[in-house]
Formats: C-alpha cells, structure tokens, sequence
C-alpha cells in the first residue's frame, strides 16, 4: 500500500508539474504577445525603461510563482496595457462607434497595428459651409451636433465641422470596470485618448463624456492626461517629464519624454525596487536560511510586516487624493518620479487631502485656488470622502484606524485585502481579484478581529443590530460602511467606518445607511429607530423630513451624486427585500430623464433589476426624444404590472390614498432641486 501511495503521490506530483510547466508556457507566451516591439525603439508613446534598482515583474516570477501568479490575475497588472488584438477588450476589425458627437469613430486593426479615424478633438475646426469665402476657425465650445457656428466680419453664419483624424492606438487604460484607449498624438511621447470607451460588463462603446459624473455639455479633450496625470499611479516609478507643467501650457502644444519602470501596477509598486533583492538573493543558501528562520529579509518591503501606519500608506499612494507640498516637489516628481517608496513615510513628500484637518494649509489653498469645487465635489461637507478610488483617505478618518493605540488592533487595508491570494482560498483568481478581499474577510470576520465579545457576539449579534442575525441589517459593513462613495458608473461602501447618523444626514445631504435600506422610509422614523436602539438623541425634524421616505427627498432634491446613490440603492438587493419594490419603478423611470449620463445609466441598471423590468431596453445615451419615450413606456409597464388595489398607497411614498401620484408634492421637490455643477475627480 505505501509503495502503491508512492507511486500514485509521484504520478500527481509529476501531473501537477507538467501543468505547471503549460500554465508557465501559455503565460509566457501571453507576455510575449502583448511585447509588439521593442521597448528601446519606442518613440511615439510612452515606454517602459526600469532604473534606479527596479527590476520589473519578470525578475519576481522564477523565485514567486505563486505570488506571480495571483498577482498576473489582478486588475492592477492590466491597469495599463500596451495597446494590441490580444490586450484590447473589444474588437476593432472594422467596428465603427458613435460617440454622439459628430462623425462615427471607426475602428480597424493593420496586421497587429490598431487603428482609429475620429474627429480631432484638440482642434476647432475649418469652414464646410459657404459664406465670406475665407477660412474661418470657430471661437466657441462645440454643440451636441460636433459642430459650431461662427459669424464671419459679412454677418453671415457659416457651419464648422471638427477635421477628421486617423491615429493609432498604443495604449490601454484598465480592465476591470472600463477600458480606455490611447493614440499616438504624434507629438513626442503625448498620448491623446479616443472619444469612446468600452464597458466591460456591458460589452458596448459608449461616449467617454457618459462614462464619467460631468454636466451635460459637449465633449472635453483629455489629450497629454495619461503623461502628466494617470503615469503617476497607472504604472510603476511613473516619470511624466513634461517640458512644463501639466496644463500649461496646453498639454497638446508640449514635448514630453514620459517613462515608467513598468506598466500597470506591478511588483514594485508595492515591494519597492527589486535590484539589491535580486542579487542578494541569487545565493540560494540565503534563501534557504530566511525562509527556515522567518527573518525578514532587508532588501525588500513586505507591506504586510510593516506596522499598519505604513502598510496602509503603501496602498495610499495611489488610493488618496493628495497634493504636492510645493511647485519644487512637483517640478522634481516631473522629472524623476515621486520619492515615496514603500516603507516611506507617505506624509513626508506629500499632504493628504483631509478637509477637516488641512483645509487651511498652503498646498490645499493652491490646489482650491486652481479648482474651486475640489473639496465640495469630492468630500462631504464633514470631510468623508465621496469619490472612489481614494479609500486611504476614508481609512485614515476613521476611528478604528485614528484612535487606535494598539497595532494589532489598529484598522489597515490589510485588515480585509490580500494583494496576493492566499494559498487556502478555494476561490478562483478571478473571484478573487475582483475586490481582493482575504479569505477571511467575508462576511462579519473582518470586524470580529477587534469586536469580537466572546462566543455571544456571534450567536447574540441581534441584540447590537437589532435585526435577526442571518439578513442583511446583521451584516457589520451595511451599517458602518454604506454605499455613499460614487465612481466608474456606480457605488461602493465608504472606507470611513462611521455608525448611521440623522444628524449627518440632516448637515451634510449624505444619505445614513438605515435609509439607504429602508428606502421607504422616513427620516423621522429612523431617527426614533436609532434612539430607541443606542439612545441616540433624535435631532428636531419637520416638514418632509417628518413626512416623505428619505430617499426620495434625495432622490428628488439632491444633487447629480446623490442621486445616483439613490438610484444604485433602488436596484440593491437587501434594499429590495426591505422596502419593497412595487413603487419603484416610477422612480427610477424618472431619473431616465436626468441630465447627467451617469445618473441616467445607474438608474437603468436599476430598473431592470425590478419584477417585471428584466428585458426593458435602454440606452442611456440615446437623444432626449428617445428617452423621453422610454420613460414613458417604463410607466406604462408599471402601470399595467399590477392591478392598482395591490400597488403601496403610502403617503411617504407620495402616492394619494386612490393610488395616483401626489403630482403637487412631486413637482414641488423638484423645484428644489440643487442643479449645481457636479464634476468627480474620478
């Protein structure tokens, strides 16, 4: 029996190496794919070049397969791509794509070349109508229509068309929400970006305009944004080397040199420089003796062994809004990258953005001085942080991180993620990479590392949550973590950890995490709720507040950013179940209509999560005729779903006892609505 378990223990190890040996061939057949040219040759667009001790990702793989492996998996790996067949996400033989603006774009691909022909968005365009006969360039922002019209010194209106250009594509930007492409410009290493992007899960084009929270209004050139702003973060020891500052003089009328060590956000990033590492360890005694005793090796960083402090700002370098302490530290990080390196202290080169701590510094005046609305489109008004991607700044403001004193017991981005798969995860890689949380992070676990009373927390969690322990209001992270963050065409949970507050609600417009799931009710009813539970004092309420669900006092009053956290709550699940989902519809059939793009898509995606909704189509870049009929249609279908004795009659919900809309109420919100600008640093 032993020699036979032998045998069969030799046979599977010998399987397992031969299916390690195809998975490390059609790896390496993949990088080699994507490697259309040499980088040294590169000169119209960015190119990798490693100095200073970086190494890049291919000097980790032989000694970390496992750890290469996960991390290949991730989207941080292809946050930037080198633009091919293989590496795009849509097909680009012979595709032609309307933006909305203008002409179609159109797509095609030259051997392993891909193409682009579209309106030149950095220019203004030349006379196509009869007029004075002389050229005439346009000297006002484009309408919807892609064109302009100018008035000639004989007072007569000529029609000016965007030229046409045909550039290639040689960049990719992301993977996981959206995918975004960039041309060579012909200028240098500048880098311009095509009008339309591709949705991933929706596997469509839409406008890049669409894709992002922006007023309505024509199309914004993005050209030179990768160089002077997505390097930074986008790859690894990004350097911009612009010949001046980013934005001035206009990017498209700069020369830039702009080099990474590598691109995406590779091993480096978050491990820092590789050279000493790779010759210490070319010894294998070496390796052998740190590994037996468990010493730390100082020629790498393992983000996961500094204390949490400093593992967590490894992450913040880039999940933060921040600003340069001054003109000399952003004329240096030009030229030769950002300082910081893992292990760093990330204070020490740059200021945070916390509102509610260094509004009044220097570098933050600067920052406001140059873009007013800043802090108020990006921060609520108590400094939380509302725009994705930037959870570090959340995770400092919060008390399980600011108040600790204990590192073991002191909140880190280690505390629920895991950059690498861990070896018992049963999960697939591409599960897994989809918000990397550890294995043990699902669910109440994380919290209950700290907040753990005993064996009666887990059997007694009702008596905190006052909800029965196996639904959703029993879920630590809905009630602490609500999904009050926007970016990328959706929501995703504050990394603040806060508890639900009236209060808040009431001074700062942010919907609390009780009314984001009980959306039929209203702020007056959660308030008795909360002070009847923890004692918290209920703040003085009236009017709508005392009588119309909260959520539609957002929904109807608040600003494009609240609204789009209404209508992501509307299609949530547990949101569903606990408010009910026959007065929905209209409602969301509203927001079709709404003047900002991402408003109108969330809203969507919302209403086809609804019984009765799941084949509704809409296409929320459609012209205003068209929307306007599909919002009709959404009501109809309301209408006819259900006899109007089963449809909820509640006057919170601003229906009349006979079912009809209480229209008076209705147009009166609206009439309050704050139409101000919203325009997220996303």
């Amino acid at each position: 029996m032993r020699r036979l378990a032998g045998v069969r223990n030799r046979e599977m190890r010998g399987a397992a190496a031969a299916l390690a040996l195809l998975a490390t061939a059609a790896l390496t057949a993949a990088i080699a794919r994507e490697r259309t040219e040499p980088e040294g040759t590169v000169t119209d667009r960015p190119a990798q070049a490693p100095r200073d001790g970086y190494e890049s990702s291919s000097a980790c793989r032989a000694c970390h397969p496992s750890e290469y492996a996960s991390w290949h998996a991730s989207f941080h790996r292809t946050m930037t791509r080198i633009a091919s067949p293989d590496t795009v996400a849509s097909s680009f033989d012979h595709v032609s794509v309307s933006d909305g603006v203008g002409e179609p774009m159109r797509l095609e691909i030259r051997g392993q070349q891909l193409w682009a022909e579209f309106d030149d968005p950095d220019r203004v365009g030349v006379v196509v109508g009869v007029g004075s006969g002389r050229g005439q360039t346009a000297e006002r922002p484009w309408s919807d229509s892609g064109q302009a019209t100018i008035r000639p010194r004989s007072g007569q209106s000529q029609t000016v068309a965007r030229p046409r250009i045909r550039r290639r594509v040689v960049m990719t930007t992301g993977s996981h929400n959206q995918q975004i492409y960039w041309y060579a410009t012909g200028n240098s290493r500048v880098l311009g970006q095509l009008p339309a992007i591709w949705l991933t899960a929706d596997r469509r084009w839409i406008p890049r305009r669409a894709a992002v929270m922006r007023p309505p209004g024509p199309p914004h050139a993005e050209t030179g944004a990768w160089n002077g702003i997505c390097v930074v973060c986008h790859t690894t020891d990004g350097r911009p080397r612009l010949d001046a500052p980013f934005g001035s003089p206009p990017i498209a009328e700069q020369i830039a040199d702009t080099t990474s060590a590598e691109f995406g956000i590779a091993c480096e990033a978050c491990h820092g420089p590789g050279g000493d590492h790779v010759r210490a360890n070319t010894r294998p005694l070496r390796r052998y003796q740190l590994h037996l005793t468990g010493r730390a090796d100082p020629t790498i960083v393992r983000p996961d062994r500094l204390d949490p402090r400093r593992s967590s700002q490894v992450c913040g370098q880039c999940h933060s809004f921040w600003e340069f302490a001054d003109a000399a530290s952003e004329r240096r990080a030009n030229s030769a990258g950002l300082p910081y390196r893992p292990g760093d202290d990330l204070t020490a080169t740059r200021l945070v953005v916390q509102p509610t701590v260094n509004l009044e510094s220097a570098p933050m005046q600067a920052l406001l001085a140059d873009d007013p609305g800043f802090v108020r489109d990006t921060f609520w008004s108590d400094g939380m942080v509302r725009a994705t991607g930037r959870e570090y700044n959340g995770l400092i403001d919060s008390p399980c991180f600011r108040k600790a004193t204990d590192p073991k017991r002191t909140l880190s981005c280690f505390s629920c993620h895991a950059m690498h798969e861990d070896a018992g995860d049963a999960r697939p890689l591409d599960e897994w990479r989809d918000d990397q949380l550890a294995a043990g992070a699902r669910g109440n676990r994380a919290c209950l590392q700290c907040h753990d009373r005993g064996p009666e927390t887990a059997r007694d969690i009702s008596s905190h949550t006052h909800h029965r322990a196996d639904s959703s209001g029993s879920v630590c992270y809905n009630c602490h973590m609500p999904y009050t963050t926007y970016g990328l065409l959706k929501t995703i949970r504050s990394h603040q950890i806060s508890s639900p507050s009236v209060k808040e609600t009431l001074e700062t417009g942010r919907m609390n995490a009780c009314n984001l799931c009980h959306l039929d009710r209203t702020l007056a009813w959660i308030a008795a709720a909360i002070n009847k539970w923890y004692g918290t004092p209920a703040p003085p309420l009236a009017g709508d507040h005392q009588s119309v669900a909260a959520s539609l006092v957002t929904l109807l009053k608040g600003d494009a950013g609240q609204r789009a956290i209404v209508a992501k709550s509307l299609g949530w699940a547990p949101a569903q179940h606990a408010s009910d989902t026959s007065w929905m519809a209209p409602y969301l059939a509203l927001l079709l209509d709404d003047p900002y793009d991402a408003v109108r898509y969330i809203a969507s995606r919302s209403l086809t999560t609804l019984p009765g909704f799941e084949t509704f189509q809409f296409d929320f870049v459609a012209p205003p005729q068209t929307r306007a009929a599909l919002r009709v249609r959404a009501l109809q279908m309301w209408r006819d779903a259900r006899p109007q004795s089963a449809r909820r009659v509640d006057a919170a919900l601003l229906f009349k006892p006979d079912g009809t809309f209480n229209a008076a109420a209705i147009d009166r919100l609206m009439g309050e609505r704050n139409t101000r600008r919203v325009v997220y640093r996303e």
